[in-house]
């Protein structure tokens, strides 16, 4: 897995609480556009998050999918965008005035997934490092003294 870290401003619950809400998606997932539906009970395993890629008129619509959760520590998704590909994402949140937070993604599948894994990470660790820093900013920004 390619794996960043970031010290994020916010307690970890704080950043949980943005990550289980599945209509803020497209403000913090780089590249993600616009969010279609989230399934009732996100972000319990097996729901999942309908969403957009790209801009009108070539978006994609695809789908992302829990696969595994431990509040407010872990999140761990199926995202999907087919045809490009798909991949598996975790999300691991520690600390107690602040969370260090842990983003590893694995391609799975799909076109990406023929990238060599030193290409793979030369596109998903800057991609992911601002998916953190927006994540970090919408946790920041609900959770002000």
């Amino acid at each position: 897995m390619i794996a960043v870290r970031a010290t994020l401003p916010a307690l970890p619950a704080a950043v949980f609480d943005v990550l289980a809400d599945g209509w803020s998606y497209a403000g913090w997932v780089v590249g993600a556009t616009h969010v279609r539906d989230v399934d009732e009970g996100w972000p319990a395993v097996g729901t999942r998050i309908h969403h957009c890629f790209g801009t009108w008129p070539f978006e994609v619509h695809d789908v992302t999918e829990v696969t595994a959760v431990d509040p407010p520590r872990l999140l761990e998704l199926d995202a999907r965008l087919a045809p490009f590909g798909t991949a598996r994402v975790r999300f691991e949140l520690t600390g107690s005035r602040t969370t260090t937070a842990c983003m590893s993604e694995v391609v799975t599948g799909g076109a990406a997934g023929l990238l060599p894994r030193a290409a793979q990470a030369l596109l998903l660790i800057p991609r992911n490092r601002e998916t953190l820093a927006r994540l970090g900013t919408l946790a920041a920004g609900r959770h002000r003294p």
